[in-house]
């Protein structure tokens, strides 16, 4: 390209380049960039010039050199595939008209804030800074796979994917792209707002993740795809909305993962798969009910912070570990999640939820849940199996209640009292028999390895036989139950 074929604006951006000065297009009026494809000539500026000058441009000594354009026109594409500029690019609140070609490039740093874009196409790029799209507004896919950043990826406050009329269409590819990419900073994603896929499976974030106050919507899709995301320190998403799947299968994070506020929504299926994750806390905070199944099946959490009411109908809580949970409430109040599990009867949730009480010293609880798991338990048992586990709960709560089986005993006691001491059985032999115990003889009924010489003098008649024998099998059923449900109860302590 000859210099004297450049327009005056293009000759502008030219002269600027070579000491990194900034060149300003704006008006003060219609400075909109979705206004921008009427911009005239005089702030409209061609992409081959802009990679020209990357490439070749004029470096002034003792100067450092640095493409800075705000408010201009950029018409065609901005090819920079494999190329190596090595100046920092800052092309804020400019409209394109064609998606740039940044695949594989090197840059000291990108800037596009407050740009408008048909798309972008960084797929592998290498900046030594940061990459600023704070404010965008993107129609097209953005591709950052395997980028490498030096400096934090800042989408604050940007619309991507979203059309002219507000409802995103079918799409045959995520919206974003950010699949094994580095950023050795922040993901600094606040309010942004994305209608389709956004895609980060296998990144590494060396700092955090701030997606608070965002907007992320794939009705009948996924809205989050993070599968094996690594994260430095925390994934702030508070007062997020979604409408689709948030998959985070997999994802490392050592610090807080909070969705305090946040109301998630996939009722076609799973909200929020969360399994097999190691986090230092999951927060869902005063978040609104989850609309669809949460699936945290072989997670490891040290703090669960989500009240009940959070959860959905539906969920997949096989293999997950959890250290504590948040906030303190009795064991009525979390043990009705336990039932909705998709799987039915899984021992392992219920005895999570023993430990996570006992950690805090509350025993009460925890026995609480155990005769809970072991009458859930019994429904999985066959009929003869049931029967016998109905009869360990009415007598003594399978050995968590034992005082119900005192009452019991108490209870007999005073029925074959008072019965045999209206009417004294015969004794066997006259001259051999003891003197007639209603106490005793009824005791001796009841506890099977008790003999206080009564049962074997004395020959009760008609309905009195009847209640001997009731006494006796009763008391072996009520010693039996009592030795298994007491050997249950002093294993788990």
């Amino acid at each position: 390209m000859e210099i004297n074929e450049l327009t005056p604006a293009e000759r502008r951006v030219r002269d600027a380049f070579a000491s990194g000065a900034s060149v300003d297009f704006r008006t003060g009026s219609a400075d909109d960039p979705e206004d921008g494809v009427g911009w005239g000539p005089g702030r409209t500026v061609r992409a081959e010039v802009l990679r020209s000058l990357l490439l070749g441009g004029e470096r002034r000594p003792g100067e450092v050199a640095a493409l800075r354009v705000t408010g201009a026109r950029i018409t065609g594409t901005l090819r920079g595939r494999y190329a190596v500029a090595e100046c920092a690019v800052l092309l804020a609140g400019c409209h394109f008209d064609e998606t740039p070609d940044l695949c594989g490039a090197q840059l000291r740093q990108l800037d596009l804030s407050g740009s408008v874009l048909p798309g972008l196409d960084a797929t592998a790029v290498r900046v030594d800074g940061a990459v600023r799209l704070a404010g965008c507004r993107i129609a097209g896919p953005v591709r950052l796979g395997g980028a490498r950043i030096a400096g934090a990826l800042v989408l604050e406050g940007a619309r991507i994917g979203v059309p002219e009329d507000g409802a995103a269409g079918e799409r045959d590819e995520p919206v974003l792209r950010l699949n094994h990419a580095v950023v050795e900073d922040d993901l600094w994603w606040p309010r942004l707002v994305v209608h389709g896929e956004a895609r980060i499976d296998g990144a590494a974030v060396t700092g955090q993740i701030r997606l608070d106050d965002s907007v992320l919507k794939n009705p009948g899709g996924t809205a989050l795809q993070a599968e094996n995301l690594t994260v430095g320190s925390d994934l702030h998403a508070m007062r997020v909305r979604v409408r689709g799947r948030v998959n985070l299968r997999g994802c490392r994070i050592p610090g807080q993962l909070n969705f305090a506020y946040a109301a998630l929504s996939h009722p076609e299926g799973v909200a929020l798969r969360a399994s097999s994750m190691a986090v230092g806390e999951l927060w869902l905070r005063e978040a609104a009910p989850v609309e669809g199944v949460v699936n945290l099946r072989r997670s490891q959490i040290e703090v669960l912070h989500a009240d009940p009411s959070v959860w959905p109908s539906v969920v997949q809580l096989e293999g997950l570990t959890y250290t504590s949970l948040l906030p303190h409430l009795p064991a009525a109040r979390r043990l009705p999640l336990l039932e909705r599990e998709e799987q039915g009867y899984v021992p392992s949730a219920y005895e999570q939820l023993t430990a996570a009480y006992r950690r805090i010293g509350d025993d009460d609880a925890a026995r609480k849940v155990l005769l809970a798991k072991e009458r859930r338990r019994r429904g999985t048992l066959p009929a003869y199996a049931r029967l016998w586990g109905y009869l360990q709960d009415a007598a003594v709560g399978y050995g968590f209640r034992p005082v119900r089986a005192a009452g019991w005993l108490l209870s007999l006691l005073l029925v074959g009292t008072v019965a045999y001491a209206a009417d004294h059985p015969a004794p066997l032999k006259d001259d051999e028999a003891p003197g007639f115990s209603p106490l005793f003889y009824t005791l001796d009924l009841l506890l099977p390895i008790v003999d206080f010489g009564q049962e074997k003098a004395f020959n009760p008649q008609g309905w009195y036989q009847w209640l001997a024998y009731l006494l006796i099998v009763t008391g072996w059923l009520l010693a039996t139950t009592i030795a298994a449900g007491v050997t249950r109860s002093v294993s788990r302590s």
